[in-house]
């Protein structure tokens, strides 16, 4: 009996992924956001990679963890497209990096600055991070019909949470109007971009990045995560069964 063909470190079987996915960090949030599907089933748990299938109104839907940072995230993604997808949403938490936006806002990914440290390993600097237009139009139309406070445009995509002994860019960055800071947004979009692949991204805000306020200051508002993050899903949900692919 021939050897079923694995697809290396997510250890996802080849042709189980469906053609529309989503992602997030956390395997215990893959977990929740899979509860929300019909007939859903384990499909693998691996390191962080955790994945799910199961089918939203009729429609064949696979969730799956990346872990955090773009390295490990690289890896979820590029198996999930050897897998089967065709398009790939980020459901992710995100620091603020400008004022006035409140703890559970919602930021949709337009593009995303490559500070990550993985992507100039793959395409130069100057080849843009961006998300699929159709993607972000659905998102927002999606968006539209909560009550949530949101807002679309261009994030930033670091390495670190911690600050070090060198200065970081997100300062920079805000200064320049970016509205958040995360880290897997840029991976993603550059490697869906590559493989011709649609791409988007929604993040929950769970206040300013470390840098901004301090890690030791920095406090969760867990009700209203908790509101944003079942927003979120929602929104990601109803765009993924949507986009063309």
């Amino acid at each position: 009996m021939e050897k079923e063909k694995i697809i290396p470190i997510i250890d996802l079987p080849y042709d189980t992924i469906a053609p529309r996915v989503l992602v997030c960090g956390d395997p215990a949030r893959a977990e929740k956001i899979a509860s929300r599907l019909d007939h859903m089933q384990v499909v693998a748990k691996s390191r962080e990679f955790w994945t799910f299938n199961g089918t939203y109104k009729g429609v064949p839907v696979t969730v799956s963890s990346h872990g955090v940072g773009a390295a490990g995230a690289h890896v979820s993604f590029e198996g999930l497209i050897l897998g089967g997808a065709r398009v790939i949403i980020r459901v992710g938490t995100c620091g603020t990096l400008q004022p006035g936006m409140p703890q559970g806002a919602l930021i949709i990914a337009t593009a995303a600055c490559r500070e990550d440290g993985v992507t100039a390993q793959l395409i130069p600097q100057s080849y843009p991070a961006v998300a699929s237009y159709d993607v972000v139009q659905l998102m927002l139309d999606e968006a539209a019909k909560t009550d949530a406070w949101y807002k679309a445009g261009i994030i930033s995509t670091g390495g670190i949470f911690y600050k070090g002994v060198i200065p970081t860019n997100n300062r920079v960055m805000a200064d320049a109007g970016c509205l958040a800071f995360e880290n897997e947004a840029a991976m993603l979009f550059v490697t869906c971009s590559l493989k011709g692949v649609k791409s988007g991204c929604i993040c929950a805000a769970d206040g300013p990045c470390f840098e901004f306020v301090g890690s030791e200051q920095f406090d969760h508002y867990p009700e209203a995560m908790a509101k944003a993050q079942e927003q979120q899903i929602t929104i990601a949900l109803e765009t993924v069964i949507r986009v063309e692919v």
